[in-house]
């Protein structure tokens, strides 16, 4: 009898786990981002972007990335960040803004906005593996990068949970073909060990010009060779 009781708890546990994860995943608002996909898409329309070149995906680092295009000159690049996204959203559209391009390399740089809502680096974690699925089961013989998470001056307080989930990834990937992880967790940090100010914006969370300088400097050697 405690045996069956003790299964029946187990089994309740497991569909609760369920429903809230469907539960979260229905309340996410995908439609938030719908003008921002759109208008790529009408770029894309008026201006098609090449096929085979090196992507760039996520959030609001990636969207606000301005000089993109000039700190990576000898490749084709493409920019489809929107900013206070989360990997779910990147997986979400990819058939709209990344599978179309038949990229042979897609950089993600994603998770911030997902564990500052909330979510554990296992559940972000886990929501990763499925955006990598998602585009090598199209594209398997397309490059995934992990732009890892450094820490801001902002959500300095979210530090631990983002070298979490960095861990995860970086051990996650490691020895598996087409997918790479790309290590700037100490980049954004002083001999102190804290954020340092001087690269960031006035909100103390985006990179500026000096920021990203940085950024491209970490990105250059994992871009293709040929």
């Amino acid at each position: 009898m405690k045996r069956f009781a003790l299964l029946s708890v187990m089994a309740g546990l497991v569909v609760a786990s369920w429903r809230t994860a469907v539960s979260a995943e229905a309340a996410h608002n995908f439609a938030r981002w719908e003008k921002d996909i759109s208008a790529y898409e009408q770029m894309d329309r008026t201006n098609p972007p090449p096929k085979g070149a090196v992507l760039f995906i996520g959030s609001s680092t990636v969207r606000l990335w301005k000089t993109l295009a000039q700190d990576f000159p000898a490749h084709r690049v493409i920019n489809r960040g929107f900013g206070g996204s989360e990997i779910v959203d990147s997986m979400h559209f990819a058939e709209r803004i990344i599978l179309p391009y038949a990229p042979r390399m897609v950089f993600l740089r994603a998770g911030g906005n997902d564990i500052n809502a909330g979510k554990s680096p296992e559940r972000v974690f886990a929501e990763f593996k499925e955006f990598a699925a998602k585009v090598h089961a199209a594209l398997p013989e397309t490059d995934i990068v992990f732009i890892s998470l450094c820490p801001s001056v902002a959500r300095w307080k979210n530090a631990e949970k983002e070298k979490a989930l960095n861990t995860m990834v970086e051990e996650f990937m490691r020895g598996k073909a087409h997918l790479k992880y790309l290590e700037t967790y100490p980049m954004s940090l002083g001999p102190d060990g804290q954020p340092r100010p001087e690269l960031f914006v006035a909100d103390k969370l985006h990179f500026n010009a000096d920021g990203y300088k940085l950024l491209a400097e970490r990105v250059r050697p994992c871009l293709p060779k040929d």
